[in-house]
């Protein structure tokens, strides 16, 4: 039985280089590719980058939207400081009156 005899450079040479004259050749018969193709997944890759950018724009405005609401509700929270914890000034007892006057007179409407 004859053993193993391994390949010397000029044997793995010609098989790389038989290799590489194979693949040329399988690309060289691959048919080319129609221009119709081409420009179909061209305007597909843009409709999809475009699809992309707005949704990050539309990503970016809600976070400026929520920064905006922050900053908005901190400027609230520092007036109703400033006025000492009271959103409005307590109503006078003449603005008091006019109101209790005007449950009391809706009150004896509806009873008649």
């Amino acid at each position: 039985m004859a053993g193993y005899k391994s390949p010397d450079f000029n044997e793995r040479n010609a098989a790389a280089r038989a290799a590489k004259q194979a693949a040329l050749e399988k690309l060289r018969n691959k048919p080319a590719i129609d221009p119709a193709i081409v420009a179909e997944r061209q305007a597909a890759r843009e409709a999809k980058e475009a699809a992309a950018a707005e949704k990050r724009a539309a990503r970016l405005k809600a976070i400026e939207d929520e920064k905006a609401a922050k900053a908005e509700a901190k400027a609230e929270a520092e007036r109703v400081a400033a006025l000492g914890g009271l959103k409005k000034p307590l109503p006078s007892a003449e603005e008091l009156k006019a109101a209790r006057d005007a449950r009391y007179a809706a009150r004896k409407a509806r009873q008649r």
